[in-house]
């Protein structure tokens, strides 16, 4: 059956949740609600849920504190143990982000997919680390080391990117060229008080458009999980966009939470759509893969 529904199209339709929520300063408190939001998705017929970036937390790269990697755990550990056994008992894959402590002084920031029984399925660790104003990642995390990477879950084939990784042409392509059908990227991603007026409008579509540009690229389905809500002072924090959305594979916007409050979006993919697409759009037919070595240099112009 398998072999038939690849072959004529006719593959069963995807179910995703996206979780958007904001995050007190409790990690338990947080992760409780995050266990509420995927049991909500999944009674919504939510077959793949997916969590915000680094969901167990409020957003601790705003400022340099070594004391904030107590925050970090072990993978197996209690998050993803917990998320295991929401899975299990909804029936969901679950993606999960969480603060990885690997060993002492390497930690990273790293998507944890979890399978509908509840196994995990493998790990994705943020490849692109920022280091701006209020994003402070590169005193945290140890850059991924694992590569691009897709994952064969009970419901389809996934690929999972992290945040800073969606302005980044190549690492969509490289997961979808693994078969990926849908791209999540669990995202912490909001205004700084004193651009938001002048610049705010600006950078939400760029952040959106940019994602759009990988959906139709590459003709998957492309779900971005924002948190919402204000972390810190007014004058020195960051009021996180919220805005999550999925994108079809001829980048459509099909669904979109709205900013500054919690929502869970369901939303229907359909492989059916992707064949369309790639049948009138063969982009990967189309690549010239003996053109492109010059992907490796950091520069080709002159210096």
């Amino acid at each position: 059956m398998k072999g038939m529904w690849k072959n004529q199209g006719m593959r069963p339709k995807i179910r995703i949740g996206l979780v958007q929520m904001a995050c007190s300063e409790d990690p338990r408190e947080n992760l409780e609600k995050a266990v509420a939001r995927i049991r909500e998705a999944a009674g919504r017929g939510a077959q793949i849920v997916c969590l915000q970036e680094l969901f167990r937390t409020q957003y601790f790269c705003r400022e340099e504190d070594a004391a904030r990697f107590e925050l970090a755990e072990s993978i197996p550990g209690p998050s993803t143990e917990a998320m295991s056994r929401i899975a299990r008992e909804t029936g969901t894959v679950v993606v999960a982000s969480v603060f990885e402590r690997r060993a002492a002084g390497v930690y990273h920031n790293t998507a944890a997919v979890l399978n509908a029984d509840g196994t995990l399925l493998g790990l994705y660790r943020k490849m692109h680390i920022p280091d701006d104003p209020l994003y402070f990642e590169k005193f945290y995390f140890t850059p991924g080391d694992l590569g691009f990477r897709s994952f064969e879950t009970a419901f389809g084939r996934i690929g999972v990117l992290v945040c800073w990784d969606q302005w980044y042409p190549e690492a969509a392509r490289l997961t979808a060229l693994q078969g990926a059908e849908i791209l999540f990227y669990p995202t912490a991603i909001g205004w700084h008080p004193r651009e938001k007026e002048r610049e705010g409008a600006a950078q939400l579509d760029a952040w959106r458009t940019v994602q759009r540009g990988h959906a139709i690229a590459n003709g998957v389905y492309v779900a971005a999980v924002n948190r919402s809500g204000c972390e810190g002072s007014p004058d020195n924090g960051l009021e996180f966009w919220g805005h999550s959305f999925v994108a079809d594979p001829f980048g459509v916007v099909v669904a979109e939470a709205a900013s500054g409050r919690d929502e869970t979006l369901v939303v229907e993919c359909d492989p059916a759509r992707t064949e369309e697409v790639r049948r009138n759009w063969p982009f990967f037919r189309d690549r010239r893969i003996d053109a492109y070595g010059g992907l490796t240099s950091r520069w080709l112009g002159e210096e």
